[in-house]
């Protein structure tokens, strides 16, 4: 059974409420061919998302104690509360050709992909140990080598990004598929319809995720079109789309399972819709004064770790012991991370010559890297 609306009307003059009856919005009834099974959500499956997840959630807590302490610099933006998103998908990906895309709030996915924790905490100090040498600060964390390519802080600017990055593994034929991330404030630049369609026209081996945490910067998505489901946008697209439980990590695992199988048969893109919650502001500097703390704390009570951890529980996976062990396991990686931050050197200022000028002998400017 699959999780999208499978696009068939070409008759444009169809009205909504006639192309709803025959599309359902979870639960549809298209099927594929030469589909495959999506590995098993096991105990060991449960408690790597509990520790993951849970260093993701410490990880963020202890940059945002930095950056109230100013070590870290700029703008930060927390990822609290949509960790399912990223659990469920690393959960249906190949990391060894799969890749990844997604906006500034993008400290967490390259943890999950594989990138040293230590390295992208000391990319938000500006170290020069970071991913990027401190170049990139907290928007721009980024590992070729991972799969992983950034944190992009320009709106929207992503979403073709992702769309050239899988034409390249089709042009290759490498197999690889792009998760191409972005929020639902992102939904509404024009760049997204332009991917679409040439992602649509040449079958991209591509996923294109929104993770609609409901108010993008600050302004709800009521506010901001005159529709509340963006995955009908894939609708005009006749592209695959639906949306999706973005608060539990087995939900999330099902649909991009389905989404990636299809793209990796050469069927083209899936677009879904996570719907998800973020607990802190936009950013560090939100005020959050368009939402109130009672709304917060009602979503905190499907907290994605919570869930996990409540499952484990159930099941018996894991003694009381066994969980504190965990516990304590994440807590000292976090501190052993931002140990090796604070401790690592800044840059040099040649570094900014370095890094500019690609040829070696240029005659004014002498190189190091």
């Amino acid at each position: 059974m699959s999780y999208f609306c499978i696009p068939t009307i070409r008759n444009a003059n169809l009205c909504e409420e006639t192309i709803l009856r025959q599309f359902k919005q979870i639960t549809g009834t298209i099927t594929f061919s030469k589909k495959q099974t999506m590995k098993e959500v096991t105990k060991e499956v449960y408690l790597k998302w509990y520790e993951d997840m849970l260093l993701w959630r410490k990880f963020e807590d202890k940059l945002a104690a930095l950056y109230i302490q100013q070590k870290v610099r700029g703008f930060l933006h927390l990822y609290n509360g949509q960790e399912a998103v990223l659990a469920g998908a690393l959960h249906a990906m190949d990391l060894s050709k799969d890749k990844m895309i997604t906006a500034y709030r993008n400290h967490v996915q390259p943890i999950g992909m594989g990138v040293d924790p230590k390295a992208v905490m000391a990319e938000l100090l500006g170290k020069v140990t970071g991913t990027s040498k401190g170049m990139g600060g907290s928007m721009h964390i980024f590992s070729k080598e991972k799969g992983f390519y950034g944190g992009h802080g320009i709106v929207g600017a992503q979403i073709p990004v992702g769309a050239g990055i899988a034409f390249a593994d089709k042009y290759f034929e490498t197999g690889g598929v792009t998760m191409t991330y972005f929020g639902d404030g992102a939904a509404r630049q024009g760049s997204l319809h332009e991917a679409f369609n040439m992602a649509m026209l040449w079958k991209l081996p591509v996923v294109f995720i929104v993770e609609n945490n409901g108010y993008a910067m600050g302004t709800s998505v009521e506010r901001t079109a005159n529709h509340t489901d963006i995955w009908k946008l894939g609708l005009g697209y006749e592209m695959p789309c639906g949306p999706v439980d973005g608060m539990n990590p087995v939900k999330v695992a099902e649909a991009m399972h389905e989404a990636i199988d299809r793209a990796r048969r050469g069927d083209g893109p899936t677009f879904l819709e996570m719907k998800t919650y973020r607990y802190r502001g936009h950013s560090m500097s939100d005020a959050q004064l368009y939402r109130s703390k009672e709304e917060v704390e009602e979503y905190k009570k499907i907290d994605p770790i919570t869930q996990v951890l409540d499952v484990i529980k159930e099941n018996n996976y894991a003694t009381e012991a066994e969980i504190e062990a965990i516990d304590e396991r994440v807590k000292a990686l976090v501190e052993e991370c931002a140990q090796f931050a604070e401790e690592s050197p800044f840059p040099e200022v040649q570094q900014l010559y370095d890094v500019v000028y690609e040829q070696e002998n240029y005659p004014f400017i002498p190189h190091k890297l």
